[in-house]
């Protein structure tokens, strides 16, 4: 199997997966921190995610640390397979709340002006929640895509 950026083992794949649960982290945080985000669907869908998120980045990045530390390969083809499908259901799962999240958001900021009539709700909170989810979501689709590739070129 070829050895690519964000490869598991690798310190480009520790990167890759320590910036995938921090930003999930800071996602989670902004948006508890925020008033009023627990009468939202949307908003707990996005605390859901991201954590479900958080937790698998965060168990990969302690795999890498570990293959690191003791110079073990993980290019096994099974364990590839695992990473494959783990990021393709935590991608899927992190766009459909960071979209999910971003409309919500949208609707209270610019079509209803929600925000300017309550200015007790965390407006700005939701909209930077949203983006570190986008930020998550972007790094774990470059996860999912060279996954992907490894499997595919073993």
């Amino acid at each position: 199997m070829k050895v690519v950026f964000g490869s598991p083992g690798t310190w480009s794949g520790l990167l890759l997966r320590t910036g995938q649960w921090v930003f999930a982290g800071a996602s989670i945080g902004v948006m508890l921190s925020a008033f009023g985000f627990s009468n939202y669907t949307a908003f707990c869908y996005l605390i859901a995610s991201m954590g479900l998120q958080a937790l698998w980045s965060l168990g990969l990045t302690c795999l890498d640390i570990y293959a690191l530390k003791v110079k073990r390969d993980l290019h096994n083809p099974l364990l590839v397979s695992l990473f494959v499908v783990g990021d393709w259901v935590t991608a899927a799962l992190s766009l459909a709340a960071a979209c999910s999240a971003a409309g919500v958001t949208v609707l209270f900021v610019r079509d209803t002006d929600f925000c300017t009539a309550y200015p007790q709700f965390s407006c700005g909170r939701y909209q930077i929640s949203t983006v570190m989810a986008f930020i998550t979501w972007l790094l774990v689709a470059t996860s999912s895509v060279v996954m992907f590739w490894i499997l595919t070129s073993a």
